[in-house]
């Protein structure tokens, strides 16, 4: 049995008016909303676990508990009021310095490609990313004042909000630094954390932050002298104990403006440069 199929040609489809789309022109995103966007993203993390912020002051609060007690007491007031501020100074260098970590892991997973390919721009992520360092060193500052205030230390609230301002171009210069490290590494690992290790304890030894350098020897005062970390620390011991002395804080704000601002220029430098 043969089964035959015709189709009528013969009548034209009915034709459909196109409908003209006007084209609208995309807004271009500014830097200042593209370093928001990545700061958010920074961000997520620690606002959906703040127990990582807690996690974090295990080591400052483990020095502030074994450290504290052997320390002399001073005939200005309590040993905490010496020791604190340098304590408050060492979480912000050791929370920066670990920025690059996390990169790190997106550099070996492939996330840190795919932010390449974005329509971000690259000295965005690297600003927004830097940035993400204040957040942790006012939840920090925060923790660490609240457990020693019960025990002997004056809190003096103007003082330690100025010492926190002061400390931020730091943390945000040194967190850009390492990120840069982080990108000059790779997938290499190892590298980072070598460099890391290996210049942040001299950095806290050469700053005061665990024994004064009163007596040390000429070149390691001038070791000391050439540390930025080291006016910070003055500093923040000058305003954790009340006093406003005008030279120390404006040395202090000019280490801080001057590692923020090497570091966020190295940083984009070496953003614009990754691949």
């Amino acid at each position: 049995m043969t089964i035959e199929m015709t189709t009528d040609l013969g009548g034209a489809a009915p034709t459909v008016p196109a409908r003209r789309r006007t084209p609208v022109a995309a807004r271009p995103v500014g830097l200042a909303a593209d370093i928001w966007n990545v700061l958010l993203r920074e961000l997520q993390p620690v606002l959906r676990q703040p127990a990582s912020v807690l996690f974090a002051m295990v080591q400052p609060l483990v020095f502030l508990g074994l450290f504290a007690p052997l320390l002399p007491e001073s005939p200005d007031g309590s040993a905490l009021q010496w020791f604190v501020p340098g304590i408050v100074a060492m979480t912000a260098l050791m929370s920066a310095s670990f920025t690059g970590a996390n990169l790190s892991e997106e550099i070996i997973s492939g996330s840190f490609e795919r932010l390449l390919v974005s329509p971000v721009r690259r000295s965005s992520l690297m600003i927004g990313k830097a940035l993400r360092e204040m957040v942790p060193l006012v939840l920090q500052t925060v923790i660490i004042v609240a457990v020693v205030t019960p025990f002997a230390f004056d809190l003096h609230l103007g003082g330690v909000l100025v010492g926190i301002v002061v400390l931020v171009p730091f943390s945000v210069g040194l967190g850009a630094l390492s990120l840069a490290l982080a990108i000059a590494a790779k997938e290499q690992a190892w590298i980072f954390w070598t460099v890391q290790q290996t210049v942040i304890f001299p950095l806290l030894l050469l700053a005061g932050v665990l024994l004064p350098l009163d007596g040390a020897p000429g070149w390691l005062q001038t070791a000391s002298d050439l540390n930025p970390l080291k006016y910070l620390v003055d500093a923040e011991r000058a305003l954790f104990a009340g006093s406003f002395p005008v030279d120390t804080i404006v040395s202090g704000f000019a280490a801080s403006f001057v590692v923020g601002a090497l570091g966020l220029w190295a940083g984009v430098r070496t953003m614009d440069r990754a691949s």
